[in-house]
């Protein structure tokens, strides 16, 4: 058995993994015949759309795509990035310069907390956090300082504590809205004040992007680059994995200030050669062709959530109904307030067969919530809510 000390510090900061004991009896349970509601993990359940496929099948039989990339991702795919940014935000971004391809947002994100941070530097995060956004940061040597998101706030972080005195003074902080696992959204006004404080005490500005095209309820959802002088501060990581279902193609890019593109790129081109070239091929498909299947894709995740959210309001559930991304941020049922997080996933795990995230796993301010993924269908969503009035019912709490 090889000594503790065989292995790096930063390994030996990070925590056990919060979600793997669920996992492993969600799994446990599967096999042993039990019909599992999974709402665990937000990993989109519909499959790809054909033509992007297709594109894929097309091009993997051309032996030029089977050698190494380019770790800045091929230049069509990220003119097709620009485009896509164009039409939706009326926004320009020079391809050389402030375009990258990255294998996957979480990779991005990760890669340039290496290349911005030094042992120690602080890097401020909005909690409830998605866990990169936390552990990255601790894999690269930083410090974080949370700013608590808070229910009666719409879990919006308050302006006054992200530009009050911090010492020593932050070098990044990261923003994320729509926001996982709140749902919180902001509008555009909310980044002008931040780009603005950024600017001035000369810190960078991370958002990540992921659900840019999962809104709800007519609200569309701004990006930081909008803002009038966010390119001197701020990068922007987006992903097709939830507006395309492409999540196990790993495809993702940022945007931005030049010089953050390029420490990320100088990182990348050490740690990777690039995104299969077949893979970005197809997704220029998906960029460039018709957007009707990332309407279809939101459609369904706001008909998920309508059905969700009224058939827990008829257990007397009552829960936030978020405007954006692909979650619901539940608190606890008053009746099972005494539990934690934990205990109570535990318990509609055991006792409903519904899978669902703890909130503390998404740090201590998480405490007294579940994530609940929408990716189920419908039908299963109804099963799961069926299943949660039994369990109510076993404890007395419904008729």
């Amino acid at each position: 058995m090889l000594d503790s000390n065989m292995f790096s510090n930063r390994l030996k900061r990070l925590p056990p993994y919060m979600f793997g004991e669920l996992n492993r009896r969600k799994h446990e349970l599967r096999r042993l015949g039990r019909d599992i509601i999974d709402f665990g993990m937000g990993n989109p359940d519909r499959p790809t759309p054909e033509h992007i496929v297709n594109k894929l099948k097309e091009v993997v039989n051309d032996p030029k795509t089977h050698r190494y990339s380019n770790s800045r991702g091929i230049p069509n795919l990220r003119k097709a990035i620009v485009n896509k940014y164009k039409r939706k935000f009326g926004i320009e971004f020079d391809i050389e310069k402030e375009v990258l391809v990255t294998i996957g947002s979480k990779e991005g994100l990760s890669h340039l907390f290496l290349a911005i941070l030094n042992e120690g530097d602080v890097v401020v995060v909005p909690t409830p956090a998605f866990p990169i956004h936390i552990y990255a940061v601790m894999i690269a040597g930083g410090n974080i300082v949370p700013i608590k998101l808070e229910r009666e706030k719409d879990f919006i972080p308050d302006l006054n504590d992200i530009v009050k005195d911090f010492y020593p003074k932050p070098k990044a902080l990261i923003l994320n809205f729509p926001h996982n696992p709140t749902g919180a959204v902001v509008d555009l006004d909310f980044f002008e004040h931040v780009v603005e404080y950024c600017r001035t005490n000369n810190i960078i500005l991370i958002h990540d992007f992921a659900y840019w095209d999962i809104t709800f309820d007519g609200y569309k959802a701004p990006s930081v680059m909008q803002v009038k002088g966010a390119k001197e501060v701020a990068i922007e990581f987006t992903t097709m994995s939830k507006s395309y279902n492409m999540a196990g193609w790993r495809v993702g890019f940022a945007v931005g200030n030049p010089e953050l593109i390029e420490a990320l790129a100088k990182i990348k081109g050490y740690y990777d050669y690039g995104l299969f070239t077949a893979i970005q091929v197809a997704a220029i498909t998906a960029l460039n062709g018709s957007q009707d299947c990332v309407e279809e894709t939101r459609l369904t995740y706001q008909r998920r959530r309508d059905v969700l959210i009224e058939g827990l309001k008829k257990l007397g559930w009552e829960v936030p109904v978020p405007k954006g991304g692909m979650f619901v941020w539940a608190p606890l049922p008053k009746e099972f307030s005494h539990m934690s997080s934990m205990e109570f996933a535990n318990l509609l795990l055991e006792e409903a067969d519904v899978a669902v995230s703890p909130g503390s796993g998404f740090g201590a301010e998480g405490e007294g919530f579940i994530r609940i993924a929408l990716v189920e269908n419908e039908h299963r969503i109804k099963q799961a809510i069926r299943n949660i009035r039994r369990l109510f019912q076993k404890y007395g709490y419904l008729k």
